[in-house]
């Protein structure tokens, strides 16, 4: 077989109390993690501190330090 460039996802492994910011799509922002399951992760918005349930979705792309929650 030959070689082919091939991009691997893998998904993150989110921690309670983690901040993240989510670059794009409909979830785009900053959201806390409030918890974690096997399937699903539950984001706390910091602004209007309404959480949601979600299936896992991310991928971990950088780390660095930036201001949080920013301003869009």
């Amino acid at each position: 077989m030959e070689e082919q460039n091939v991009t691997i996802f893998s998904p993150y492994a989110f921690s309670v109390g983690q901040k993240i910011n989510i670059a794009d799509g409909p979830r785009k922002g900053d959201w806390e993690v409030t918890g974690i399951s096997a399937r699903k992760v539950t984001l706390k918005c910091p602004i209007s501190h309404r959480e949601f349930e979600w299936d896992r979705f991310c991928y971990h792309v950088a780390d660095r330090n930036q201001r949080w929650p920013g301003e869009d």
